[in-house]
């Protein structure tokens, strides 16, 4: 772990140490403005590799406020893709997880930088619990809304954002116009590491909760915060605790994203490409 991120500095101001890293993305990859960005969670990888060409890939340690992936099934990089559109991709494979105890700050830094780099378009995947007993392992579904029950936030002294459209209608119209099979639901962000108890699962689907994991939530109101239009995709690698009556492994997680990997990647292929052949995208752009 770094003790030298410059987002440990309780005084330091995290949207200039966004502007700093966005620099050194520009710098190194050449490419001065990125037109969307994704997060890869478990499973989405190699989504990386499809979408377009890869013009540069830099090693997240080497980004100010970014380190090296602490999770199995992270790349620990920040890629440039050009797409085949003529935009420009910048992929997240370098998140920091709140279960980390880096701070909020640390978790929401690349998202932020993202919307420093000129993204309008911010995709968040995750690896998840199903609540829904018909999701199998393997199954893709677009998020709809979120519970946070982490306690925390991104938002920082008096700053008042509303989420009532925090997940993007038109983007998940856009997903199903893709793939017309695909489900959604409400994400719950639990705080982990640990995996939920079949009794915390039973209180997330009670109070409305479709899906169970340990991310995205709070990276997804800091890009409302930055005025990106925010996507959301789960892969559900497992039924919840309770509910799958196996005990739970990051081993089934990682397992289950290797057997769907080439499947949701070419979705998520698929659905960026949609996204910028969209009538709406040029409006989506000037966020």
């Amino acid at each position: 772990m770094s003790t030298d991120n410059p987002l440990n500095d309780p005084a330091a101001d995290p949207f200039e140490v966004a502007r700093a890293a966005a620099d050194v993305i520009a710098s190194k990859s050449g490419i001065e403005r990125h037109d969307i960005a994704l997060t890869l969670g478990s499973g989405w990888g190699k989504a990386a590799d499809i979408i377009g060409e890869t013009v540069s890939e830099i090693p997240a340690s080497e980004v100010p406020g970014f380190s090296a992936s602490a999770v199995p099934g992270h790349s620990g990089t920040v890629r440039s893709i050009a797409l085949p559109d003529g935009r420009h991709a910048l992929v997240i494979g370098a998140r920091t997880h709140y279960y980390e105890g880096h701070g909020v700050r640390r978790v929401v830094h690349s998202v932020r930088t993202a919307a420093a780099t000129g993204a309008a378009v911010m995709i968040l995947t995750n690896g998840a619990g199903g609540i829904k007993e018909h999701w199998t392992p393997g199954t893709p579904v677009l998020i709809s809304d979120h519970i946070n029950l982490t306690a925390d936030s991104p938002l920082e002294g008096a700053t008042f954002v509303d989420l009532t459209d925090l997940y993007s209608a038109r983007l998940r119209a856009v997903a199903r116009g893709v793939d017309p099979s695909l489900d959604e639901g409400v994400y719950t962000q639990f705080r982990g590491p640990h995996y939920e108890t079949p009794a915390e699962v039973q209180m997330a689907k009670t109070i409305g909760g479709h899906i169970v994991g340990m991310s995205t939530a709070l990276e997804a109101i800091a890009a409302r915060q930055a005025g990106m239009e925010v996507l959301g995709f789960s892969l559900i690698t497992n039924l919840a605790a309770g509910i799958q009556k196996t005990p739970l492994s990051h081993a089934e997680v990682l397992e289950a994203g290797r057997e769907a990997e080439p499947r949701i990647a070419d979705l998520l292929a698929r659905v960026v490409a949609a996204i910028g052949s969209s009538p709406e995208a040029a409006e989506g752009s000037a966020l």
